[in-house]
């Protein structure tokens, strides 16, 4: 089984105020609906164990664009608004943080007795991804979060996180079932983060001689292993770590700074131009305009354009995650506060687009689609640079005609 994918984020504590969580769960459905229209059940699973969509999903959200907090609240609003919906959507997503974790296995084969889905095998993967990530991978990380997202053919995604309260980070760990293979032979594409010297990783394929080792020991005379325990000064003092290399990987990595404002660093500027000339410039507006309702002004149809490329996207479009929150903001402020009006709007429009496409209308979710290839259009042809600074000042001096609102408010 192969791990797609991690995340790095600075661990934040907090709770979602209701103003918020009840949106993102709205708009979590529609995203997820508009996905699996498009891309079936298969695209939805394939995009949750991408840290990057997952991190961009997040911040067009409105959740703050780089917190641990983003892994929990996210997954909560996709379970409170995906699993009332589960037979209709074909999927469905166990699990959660602390206690709910621990609830996977008999939540996965509760649902695979209507989706007819092999629950004792996926209840078995759950356990698996969890062992690997919490026990057999040492790195610091203790798995406090784990969820598992599947749809009716069996595939499946696991999102679990993980702390290190000394670092002050939190880890997030994606998993996809795609390609089948051992748990324990190398069942990652690699393990990727910030440095941390050399750590125990008994999952590497190089660590069989450890592993056969430790079982040998466990099945030794418990006196026995006291004396060879007492030999090598390991009941007396700190357990000394085994000692195996962190290698060479490629799988996609996502590390987030500590600093809670959107830096320039932080964003594409010519992405978030070209979202910003597809909805403010002349030569575009009327253009986009109807490409999806009269009267839709160019702030939402900003938030249309990024939400659009949430669905659409290519993986290689959300490698700065942080642009994203340019739809709506974010809870704590940064960029600027969220404007809940034009993410009403959002909403609304994108559950429209749904519902009319399940009837065989699909005009305004293809204008949506449509509305994403014209920015990205824009970026390669005109190459516009956003200055980031202005639109964040931009953006907060109009905060309050548009509903602005943080936790602070």
């Amino acid at each position: 089984m192969i791990r797609s994918g991690t995340a790095d984020l600075p661990l934040h504590y907090g709770k979602v105020p209701e103003w918020l969580a009840s949106r993102m769960a709205k708009l979590g459905l529609a995203i997820s609906e508009a996905v699996i229209s498009e891309y079936g059940t298969a695209g939805w699973i394939s995009r949750m164990s991408d840290p990057f969509w997952f991190q961009a999903l997040g911040c067009v959200m409105g959740m703050d664009w780089h917190s641990s907090g983003i892994t929990t609240s996210v997954l909560g609003a996709l379970k409170r608004a995906v699993n009332p919906n589960s037979r209709e959507l074909g999927i469905h997503i166990c699990g959660g943080r602390g206690r709910y974790s621990r609830q996977t296995p008999a939540e996965l084969l509760e649902i695979s007795n209507t989706f007819g889905t092999p629950g004792k095998q996926l209840a078995e993967a759950s356990r698996l991804s969890a062992k690997v990530d919490n026990t057999c991978i040492q790195d610091g990380f203790q798995i406090y979060l784990h969820t598992f997202a599947l749809n009716r053919e069996g595939q499946w995604a696991v999102v679990q996180q993980g702390m290190n309260k000394v670092s002050g980070m939190a880890r997030r760990y994606h998993w996809h079932s795609e390609n089948a293979g051992s748990f324990v032979d190398d069942p990652q594409t690699g393990i990727v983060g910030r440095n941390s010297g050399k750590i125990i990783n008994f999952s590497d394929s190089r660590a069989e001689d450890s592993r056969k080792s430790v079982l040998d020991f466990m099945n030794t005379n418990p006196s026995l292993q006291t004396k060879e325990l007492l030999a090598l000064g390991l009941i007396s003092q700190k357990p000394r770590e085994t000692q195996l290399e962190l290698w060479d990987a490629s799988t996609p990595s996502l590390i987030l700074p500590r600093h809670h404002e959107v830096q320039t660093a932080d964003v594409s500027s010519g992405r978030l131009g070209a979202v910003l000339t597809a909805a403010y410039d002349k030569q575009f507006s009327s253009f986009t305009e109807a490409l999806l309702l009269n009267g839709v002004g160019p702030r939402t149809m900003q938030s249309l354009a990024l939400v659009s490329e949430v669905v659409y996207g290519k993986p290689n479009r959300f490698s700065d995650p942080a642009r994203f929150s340019f739809a709506h903001g974010g809870k704590d402020g940064h960029p600027f506060p969220v404007p809940l009006h034009t993410y009403d709007k959002t909403i609304s429009i994108l559950k429209q687009a749904v519902r009319k496409a399940k009837i065989g209308n699909r005009e305004q979710l293809d204008s949506l689609q449509r509305l994403h290839n014209l920015t990205v259009e824009i970026e390669t042809s005109h190459a516009p640079e956003a200055d980031i600074d202005a639109v964040i000042r931009h953006e907060r001096t109009q905060s309050e005609v548009l509903g602005g609102r943080t936790v602070f408010s």
